[in-house]
């Protein structure tokens, strides 16, 4: 009897570690964006911190969260962590290429017309994906499982130990959990 209760909690946890996956995965292409985010301001000289637009985009999530049944307290937590992780990617970024006196050969980065726009179209996607795993991030090893799911993401792809590690990946999903 408890070899079978056992087995049935470990494949609870995979059950809920792969659930947790999309989420995991569209936030680790949010902060990839980060980087396109961190060559328009390198092009344009603008402070990472916009402080109007974050608050935008607190509100436009917590409006679509809303009328897609979440609580809106918990979303503004998790785009919060969403900002702030991508905030630590673009002063990495930046940092490295100030370090190096030049950032990476690119072709003109449209902020506005092009990115902001992926952004949005990515917080569309992790409204859907707080909404389909709503019960496993009300769930006791919300934590525990989350971090194995950052941790299946980091194991199987590699972004050359630039700044979307496992600890970045950890920062923007902190507000996921709701327990």
């Amino acid at each position: 009897m408890a070899i079978v209760a056992i087995g049935g909690s470990a494949a609870y946890a995979q059950n809920t570690v792969d659930q947790l996956q999309p989420l995991v995965e569209t936030t680790a292409c949010r902060l990839m964006i980060g980087e396109q985010v961190a060559l328009a301001k390198w092009d344009s000289s603008k402070a990472v911190e916009d402080v109007p637009r974050e608050a935008q985009v607190l509100l436009d999530a917590m409006k679509d969260g809303v009328a897609k049944g979440l609580d809106q307290a918990s979303v503004s937590k998790f785009f919060k962590a969403q900002i702030e992780a991508n905030k630590f990617v673009q002063y990495a970024l930046l940092a490295d290429w100030y370090r190096a006196g030049k950032a990476p050969e690119h072709a003109p980065v449209d902020l506005l017309k092009v990115i902001r726009p992926q952004l949005d179209e990515v917080q569309k996607s992790l409204i859907a994906e707080l909404v389909d795993t709503a019960a496993v991030r009300t769930s006791k090893t919300c934590r525990a499982d989350l971090a194995k799911a950052v941790g299946k993401y980091v194991s199987t792809h590699a972004h050359g130990g630039g700044p979307i590690n496992a600890a970045t990946l950890d920062r923007s999903l902190a507000g996921a959990c709701t327990l």
